[in-house]
């Protein structure tokens, strides 16, 4: 298998996928002698040739939404200000943020020259969201109840207008459910807030 073959495999790989990771570039190359270093020097020249971009560390994609690297972080979701954004209920500019439950450290991050804030959450509160189109991709981002909790949960400040459309749109029963899995004293503060 030439050079160009591996070239046009991986490249093919990109088109199907919005995300890719070293190791399936790597599975595509296996037959290669050096497979670990030819693979690394084939991602370098993609990258420095302007064909990929580096999402963070082992993924890379041939797109401009940051956003993307919710798949880089599984298991995650988007959520809070960016999901309340998303069903309308928020009314300010906001940044993709991504709730995982993966051992990294939470923060701000530039991903594809754009800020993305990164939050952990504990593995039994990964529940609560559903795949929305954006742009040409399914992200998963957390529903209306599962949103407001995690602004509770994460302390977030919410304005009287989003706060007034949160509740508007929120189903009570599927929040009470999603509720039971939190402690009495986080059920009373979601409660108190949502009268």
């Amino acid at each position: 298998m030439g050079k160009e073959k591996y070239l046009k495999d991986v490249e093919s790989l990109f088109k199907k996928s919005g995300v890719v990771n070293y190791n399936s570039i790597e599975r595509i190359v296996r037959n290669k002698k050096n497979v670990k270093s030819y693979t690394k020097q084939l991602t370098r020249n993609l990258i420095k040739q302007g064909k990929i971009k580096r999402l963070t560390k082992g993924y890379y994609t041939i797109y401009d939404y940051s956003s993307l690297a919710v798949f880089c972080f599984k298991p995650a979701y988007l959520g809070l200000q960016d999901a309340l954004s998303v069903y309308n209920l928020w009314e300010q500019e906001t940044i993709p943020v991504i709730i995982t439950t993966s051992k990294i450290r939470p923060g701000i991050r530039k991903i594809l020259g754009s800020n993305v804030l990164i939050r952990r959450i504990n593995k039994k509160y990964m529940f609560g969201y559903d795949y929305l189109k954006q742009e040409e991709f399914y992200f998963p981002y957390s529903d209306i109840e599962k949103t407001f909790i995690d602004m509770v949960y994460f302390k977030e400040k919410l304005s009287e207008e989003a706060l007034k459309n949160i509740i508007a749109g929120i189903n009570r029963k599927k929040l009470n459910s999603y509720l039971r899995l939190y402690s009495k004293k986080m059920k009373e503060r979601v409660l108190k807030i949502i009268g």
